[in-house]
């Protein structure tokens, strides 16, 4: 993807002055529920009606979304109501028919992304289209893979791409229904700043209080734009219930968000800084949260330790890894000074939760 700047250029055609935004329901219920979704978001700030007609479930004997008589009614809110549509596709059949139906906007979802063969199959039947097409992050946190996705689609002469950030499963219990990651997406940034990037809040947070402050920190993070999942009464949705708002809630998270758009040069310094600092609260976010880990496994070795009856200080260990993260940090451009102090800190913040363990 050399030309990269290309990416965007859908983007831009759209002349917006505010975020990207898509929204609408995660499922297609009724065609009464798709008009009446649309027909309370037509005269807000979304650009396009998102609804799920094919809905990957990971386990069978879920809804699993109408299928194809889904498109006849994004039709009809095409022709009500104007607004362009969007729908996800996880094959070469899916495409051909959402392509007959005119659907503007195609997303390739995470459970598709994993499986090259997938992407590919998608790239293929898409090929030369002039349609947008977005890739969400796959399942697990691997940057390679969701590039991998969107490089296959650019070879396919697909030009009008962008990714979705939706978060990443984990074992762990967390707040979050995916755990964001915001790291990956800042790396993706980074290599590639001219490919939009679309934030999932829905789908990262699981619940609908969360939403907010996720879609607030993307936006902080120099995201184009936001996919929200609304719904006129979430708690009856067929799908994700929890994680749907309102159209009402909706229109009032957009305009509580803040989103800074002067041009001028003190306002384009802080919006820099302002990103910057958003990158270094994502990152002592992550820090804090892996020294929480590594404090817990010291939990488990005090309690291994105490069962066997063995001293808490292991002084030839303790060197070993000074010795390694002194050379570990040195190749990251940080000081032995530095390293030092940091490493002694939660060493003897180890040593603090093994005696607490012993003593107990």
């Amino acid at each position: 993807m050399e030309n990269s700047k290309e990416l965007r250029t859908w983007l831009d055609d759209l002349g917006l002055d505010h975020p990207l935004v898509i929204a609408g329901p995660c499922s297609a219920e009724t065609e009464e529920q798709v008009l009446k979704i649309a027909h309370q978001l037509k005269d807000t700030d979304v650009n396009y009606f998102r609804a799920g007609i094919w809905k990957p479930r990971t386990r069978p004997g879920n809804f699993e979304g109408v299928g194809a008589l889904g498109l006849n009614w994004l039709k009809k809110v095409k022709e009500e109501t104007g607004m362009k549509t969007a729908t996800e596709v996880a094959n070469a059949n899916h495409v051909e028919l959402a392509l007959e139906a005119d659907v503007d906007l195609l997303w390739i979802g995470a459970r598709s992304t994993v499986s090259p063969f997938i992407v590919q199959e998608i790239a293929d039947a898409l090929q030369g289209t002039d349609k947008v097409v977005l890739v969400k992050n796959p399942v697990n946190p691997d940057l390679s893979l969701w590039l991998g996705g969107i490089e296959r689609l650019y070879k396919s002469d697909i030009k009008r791409l962008g990714v979705i950030h939706r978060g990443f499963s984990t074992y762990e219990k967390t707040k979050y229904r995916n755990i964001p990651e915001w790291q990956l997406a800042i790396e993706l940034q980074n290599k590639f700043p001219d490919l939009p990037l679309i934030c999932d809040p829905s789908h990262i947070s699981g619940k609908r209080d969360l939403i907010f402050d996720v879609s607030q920190t993307a936006l902080d993070l120099n995201y184009d734009g936001l996919m929200i999942e609304t719904h006129f009464d979430p708690d009856n949705a067929w799908s994700d219930a929890a994680q749907q708002v309102t159209p009402e809630s909706l229109v009032q998270i957009m305009k509580d968000l803040k989103i800074r758009k002067e041009t001028d040069a003190e306002a384009e310094y802080n919006n820099k800084l302002n990103q910057l600092r958003a990158q270094i609260d994502v990152i002592d976010n992550s820090i804090i949260d892996t020294l929480g880990k590594r404090m817990k496994v010291a939990d488990e070795i005090g309690a291994l330790k105490k069962q066997k009856n063995v001293a808490v200080l292991q002084s030839k260990r303790w060197n070993e890894i000074l010795g390694n993260m002194i050379l570990e940090g040195e190749q990251r451009g940080l000081s032995e000074e530095f390293v030092l102090k940091m490493f002694k800190a939660i060493h003897q913040e180890s040593i603090n939760h093994q005696e607490k363990i012993l003593k107990s």
